[in-house]
């Protein structure tokens, strides 16, 4: 198995401190970045596997700590405020994600020119959102995103971008409507996009621990989604190492 080298990163926006972690293959210099937003629950233990998933794959990967001093909501009634905080302040939130970016690409294990923005459901919204907002990525992976966050009005500065959607067909934070309308925006911006769509599939399918939801209507663990999820990650990720950066017309 592949040795990763692990260090927390301290960086911080508008006052706020943020702490992020760094896990690269050990050895590693300048290789192809993964920036990893973590879901609703911060970066805790789950998030911090898939990052080192992600690393023994051969990339550098930077998870990101968007709500603060490493925070990890234990409790669901804390979840609704922060998600909603950060929605009803998108300079904030869109602040956020874009330090993130930029302490990552200040890594000595990372090409800052490499980037690639992943993220779990509120962070498969952060990294979709930074991308709308006109974020300067190689490409995007978002896994049970809520659809719902978007904002509308596409930046189309970055032609080319490539972008993975994994969403389930019954999740009320992704609906066919939701879907068609993020569709219709990357084409127009010119985005080489992805959307794989899983049957009977809700919310956060990928963790396990969603099969004990109280809610399991909105929120259930799908294992066969799951994993068609992760080998989708894995071939769209060697897809970008793979192949020459795209040049904008």
């Amino acid at each position: 198995m592949t040795t990763l080298v692990s260090r927390d990163v301290e960086y911080s926006h508008d006052g706020t401190r943020m702490l992020g972690l760094l896990l690269a293959p050990e050895d590693a210099a300048a290789r192809p970045g993964v920036v990893l937003f973590h879901d609703a629950f911060g970066l805790g233990e789950d998030m911090i596997a898939i990052a080192a998933r992600i690393a023994r794959l051969g990339f550098s990967v930077f998870a990101a700590d968007v709500w603060g001093d490493r925070l990890t909501p234990t409790e669901e009634g804390q979840i609704g405020p922060l998600i909603g905080g950060m929605a009803g302040d998108r300079e904030r939130w869109l602040g956020r994600v874009s330090a993130a970016h930029t302490a990552a690409a200040a890594q000595p294990e990372v090409d800052g020119d490499t980037l690639v923005s992943m993220g779990y459901c509120f962070g498969g919204s952060s990294a979709l959102e930074h991308l709308r907002a006109g974020g300067a990525v190689r490409g995007v992976i978002a896994i049970h995103a809520g659809l719902d966050l978007l904002s509308p009005g596409w930046e189309s500065a970055h032609f080319g971008t490539r972008v993975l959607v994994c969403t389930g067909a019954d999740d009320p934070m992704a609906t066919a409507e939701q879907r068609a309308a993020l569709e219709a925006a990357m084409s127009a911006s010119g985005i080489d996009w992805e959307l794989d769509l899983y049957a009977d599939t809700r919310h956060a399918f990928t963790n396990p621990r969603s099969q004990f939801s109280p809610m399991p209507e909105v929120v259930a663990y799908n294992p066969r989604s799951a994993a068609r999820a992760w080998a989708a990650t894995e071939r769209f990720l060697a897809e970008l190492v793979r192949e020459p950066e795209h040049a904008t017309p």
